[in-house]
């Protein structure tokens, strides 16, 4: 076998470990974010009450409606609201194109379901569930709240908004109908996510769009 051959190899199996390793350490870096989640998670009866509770961001369809994903979100977060869980809904969601207004239909979603117009807050600069977060304290000077969003990404969501010092504790806003190819997708997506979380945390901690101060309680 030639030197070139050796090289080959030799990087063919490099390769093939960092695939194997990375792939286990993401997986335990989720397993921590799933753990540090279980005992903040509740059902919507059970969640203790919160002032605001954090609506994040999901797919448009192609009129620029919530997409079933999103409109679940939305419902529970109105479902919370009715219940005397929460006193304000904050939609938070991408707007980085006049396009494509997350927040805007998510607030016309919730209105529709009867939550008034004064309770419903938009942050159009969660671009990422990290912004979302982020920009929840920094910008709308929110110290609890009560995440919805989807089961597999409610951990994450979860440890940012801790990492964040936000008390935070969630709700799942999941249905039965999922397309179970799409459910199983975002799952193992999450793993990777997961991954990316810590890297924002505690080594690149990249700033979101920023902005004036609009704390919604004075």
């Amino acid at each position: 076998m030639n030197f070139l051959e050796k090289f080959f190899r030799f990087v063919i199996h490099f390769c093939l470990y960092a695939v194997i390793g990375g792939f286990f350490v993401t997986g335990f870096l989720r397993t921590g974010i799933l753990i540090q989640a279980r005992s903040i998670t509740y059902l919507p009866e059970d969640v203790p009450q919160a002032p605001v509770a954090l609506v994040l961001g999901a797919g448009l369809n192609r009129d620029g409606s919530p997409g079933v994903v999103l409109r679940d979100r939305v419902k529970t977060a109105a479902e919370l609201y009715f219940a005397g869980k929460v006193e304000k809904l904050l939609m938070s969601g991408d707007n980085s194109s006049k396009f494509y207004n997350e927040p805007g239909a998510m607030q016309e979603y919730a209105l529709s379901l009867g939550v008034p117009q004064t309770d419903i807050v938009l942050d159009f600069a969660g671009r990422r569930t990290y912004d979302s977060c982020y920009r929840a304290k920094a910008i709308f000077g929110i110290e609890k709240l009560i995440v919805v969003t989807q089961a597999f990404h409610l951990p994450r969501a979860l440890f940012l908004c801790n990492a964040f010092e936000i008390d935070a504790s969630g709700v799942a806003a999941d249905d039965a109908n999922y397309n179970r190819r799409y459910y199983t997708f975002w799952w193992v997506r999450e793993i990777l996510a997961s991954g990316v979380a810590y890297w924002d945390i505690w080594i690149a901690q990249p700033q979101p769009i920023l902005g004036d101060p609009e704390p919604i309680f004075q």
